[in-house]
């Protein structure tokens, strides 16, 4: 029942859900940074 398809539809989802990650943290940083500038 395990093709090959799955595995790396699996392993792209991963990929993606790791550079999603970056882009939610980079973007708290970005927030976090303008907020002390503000103050």
């Amino acid at each position: 029942t395990h093709s090959p398809s799955i595995t790396t539809i699996q392993i792209k989802r991963r990929g993606s859900v790791r550079r999603a990650k970056l882009y939610y943290l980079r973007e708290r940083m970005g927030k976090a940074a303008r907020i002390e500038e503000k103050l």
